[in-house]
């Protein structure tokens, strides 16, 4: 079993504990951020752990509470219409440009 509704996947891979990821969006939208076994179980339409939720303002920012493999998921469940997104990993220092990720 899928999902019923349309999302945009984002394959962070393998990031450290305290990383920021930055989301901006378009319009309101559900944006997820979860571990790869989540995710798995997310594709599935199944029981999933996630941190973040309704996103009523862009851009928002969450942290990686745990070093692993992670993924961001954008949806529009509950929403009318369609969600633009883009997501960036927010450099710790002013040396480093931020790193940019396309949907997968």
């Amino acid at each position: 079993m899928t999902h019923s509704f349309p999302y945009t996947h984002y394959d962070l891979d393998m990031q450290r504990s305290g990383t920021v990821i930055e989301i901006t969006l378009s319009s309101i939208a559900n944006v997820r951020l979860m571990t790869h076994g989540n995710f798995d179980l997310f594709k599935n339409a199944r029981h999933h752990k996630f941190l973040g939720g309704v996103a009523k303002q862009s851009p928002i920012r969450l942290k990686i509470p745990q070093s692993g493999h992670w993924h961001v998921v954008v949806d529009m469940e509950g929403h009318p219409g369609k969600a633009q997104s883009s997501i960036k990993i927010v450099p710790k220092g002013p040396e480093k440009p931020a790193q940019r990720f396309n949907a997968a």
